[in-house]
């Protein structure tokens, strides 16, 4: 904080202070050969993946150091690559690996991992799965 910053700690009521925290990659578009029908084996098709990561620690990273942030390009480069590394029958087979890899993440509280196809109906944004440690 400098010198001339006006101080606001201790001024947000009780009931206005941070309850959870959470890092979120949304609709990340990637490419899997994903599907048990004949029509889609070989045939990469596109795939959108939401992971919700809520997180142990409330407070930002001190003096806004960047090495105490998630990284977000480690998370969206670990879903390419788990979407990539190997032929899925099924979206709930994928969802359990990306779900898995962040779950073993430290200070990871709570997870969250969805998947949808959006080209299987045209009249359904997507068809899907979703995964989570939470009801």
């Amino acid at each position: 904080m400098k010198p001339d910053e006006p101080r606001l700690d201790g001024l947000v009521p009780d009931d206005l202070r941070v309850r959870s925290s959470r890092i979120l990659l949304d609709s990340l578009e990637v490419q899997a050969d994903i599907g048990f029908h004949d029509y889609e084996i070989g045939r990469p098709q596109r795939l959108l993946v939401t992971v919700e990561i809520w997180l142990d620690d409330l407070a930002p990273p001190d003096e806004e150091d960047p090495s105490a942030a998630w990284d977000y390009d480690y998370l969206r480069t670990e879903v390419q690559a788990l979407a990539s590394a190997r032929r899925y029958n099924l979206q709930e087979t994928l969802a359990h690996a990306i779900y898995n890899r962040f779950a073993a993440l430290r200070g990871v509280k709570a997870l969250r991992v969805a998947t949808a196809k959006p080209d299987i109906y045209a009249e359904a944004r997507g068809v899907g799965v979703e995964i989570a440690s939470f009801i």
